[in-house]
């Protein structure tokens, strides 16, 4: 046990984190400047794309395709997290989470473009993800099997307990509601969602998704408008204490600019891994476009969803009072703007961002369940043992389990960074091709001849793409 402690505690402060941060930040700053800063060149080409229709009847739309990368991307690190790194490290961790958000959309074009690059057919559907494209271009089907338990216990298992966990200590507060009741109904209505299948839980997502953010965002708007007049100091704020020279002396610059980027990168997942094995399922005509959307998921989960809380918890001032509980300092926040029913609010924020988190990271698990080994007793099996963690979530107390999760998390992006710095190039290619036929006028169609060499791509052959038109 003491080298558990050991493996999860000081060895994952101060290894995983610090060296994890800094390989994404190098190869966000380096895709980046490959692509020509894409998230810029091509950020109004993403709303377009987002609302494309499907290329056939196969698999997912775009739009459905972004709503199961932010089911699990937008959680309850929205709401909890960001007021952890405010309580933390002050206002200005909120321009370093900004910062990595911008650095991070060139990552999540790259990872997500390749896992269409290499999605395989399952059926109707499609199937992909880094574990596919370490295997399929890469030729390591064994690293690709890593990753795929890796994801697969982080996602599926551990971050559903997690989830399920922070449902059931809030409804607890705020409704009384015994555990094991809210971990029953969690159960039953994940049951009922992921026996369906992907196409069920697209539905859900599709649905819930929307409606939760747009309400989110209504809410932090009507907070900002009735603080107009505070707006300008708010920017200030945060601008000044992330350079500024009293933070500078004080440390506090430190703490600003690690909370902000280590919140930032948790939450939009860039570079994780996670965010390609939704990309992949989407039915396009051509690989950057799906790479273009979830390079927007970046932009709504931590330039839109993350800044609403930061704005809710730096309006109300309450951020410099040391409040280590991010649900709480969420809660007190609010109610200084909407008053008493605030604790009711700030649970069923979670709800909904929590339970769409679970439906969003046990499909990550399916897809990986898939690689290893398509079998429909495997898959039966995952789906127990995933509503056994829900429950075992909504009725344990789960901090060991986060510092695991925080090790899994890390070995996984090491392994999937790895895979996009090797097959950047690719990701390269296929963005010049996209950006000559929009040049030319054209709604972009991808074919693997485009690209010399280029192998494994059974969708993308020229017989298979001929077919489709």
């Amino acid at each position: 046990m003491a080298f558990l402690d050991w493996l999860v505690g000081p060895f994952n402060d101060f290894i995983w984190t610090y060296i994890l941060i800094g390989v994404l930040l190098i190869l966000g700053v380096y895709f980046t400047v490959r692509t020509k800063f894409v998230q810029v060149r091509l950020f109004g080409e993403m709303f377009r794309l987002i609302f494309e229709k499907k290329d056939s009847k196969d698999g997912v739309s775009p739009f459905q395709a972004f709503t199961i990368s932010a089911a699990s991307r937008v959680g309850t690190g929205n709401v909890t997290g960001v007021a952890l790194a405010i309580g933390v490290g002050g206002p200005g961790a909120v321009f370093w989470m900004w910062i990595i958000a911008f650095i991070g959309m060139a990552t999540a074009f790259i990872e997500s473009t390749l896992a269409q690059v290499y999605k395989v057919r399952d059926g109707s559907t499609y199937r992909g993800g880094p574990a596919y494209y370490i295997e399929k271009a890469l030729g390591y089907r064994k690293l690709g099997i890593v990753f795929a338990i890796l994801l697969t216990l982080c996602f599926g298992f551990i971050f559903n307990a997690v989830q399920s966990n922070t449902i059931s200590q809030s409804f607890m507060d705020v409704f009384g509601l015994k555990d094991w009741i809210v971990g029953l109904i969690l159960v039953i209505l994940t049951a009922i969602i992921i026996f369906g299948g992907v196409q069920r839980v697209v539905r859900v997502t599709e649905l819930v998704v929307p409606i939760m953010a747009t309400f989110y965002l209504l809410l932090a708007l009507f907070i900002v408008i009735m603080n107009i007049k505070e707006i300008p100091a708010v920017f200030s704020m945060i601008v000044g204490q992330a350079f500024g020279v009293k933070e500078v002396v004080g440390g506090g610059i430190g703490a600003a600019l690690m909370e902000g980027i280590r919140r930032g990168l948790f939450s939009n997942e860039a570079g994780m891994g996670s965010v390609p094995n939704a990309a992949a399922t989407a039915n396009i005509s051509h690989p950057a476009k799906q790479g273009l959307v979830q390079s927007l998921g970046v932009f709504f989960d931590t330039i839109m969803i993350c800044s609403a809380t930061a704005f809710i918890i730096i309006l109300a001032g309450l951020y410099n009072t040391s409040q280590e509980d991010g649900i709480i300092l969420t809660q007190d926040s609010l109610a200084v703007h909407v008053g008493s029913w605030a604790p009711y609010f700030v649970a069923v924020a979670i709800l909904f961002f929590a339970f769409s988190s679970i439906i969003g990271n046990y499909y990550y698990g399916e897809t990986n369940i898939e690689f290893m080994r398509a079998n429909k007793a495997w898959l039966t099996t995952y789906r127990v043992l995933v509503l056994g963690m829900v429950m075992f979530g909504a009725m344990a107390t789960v901090e060991i389990v986060w510092s695991m999760a925080d090790l899994f998390m890390g070995l996984m992006a090491i392994i999937n960074l790895f895979a996009i710095a090797a097959l950047g190039g690719v990701a390269f290619k296929v963005l010049q091709d996209f950006t000559r036929q929009r040049k030319q006028g054209l709604n972009p169609v991808f074919k693997a001849s485009s690209i010399p060499g280029l192998k494994n791509t059974e969708c993308w052959e020229d017989d298979e793409r001929d077919s489709i038109q």
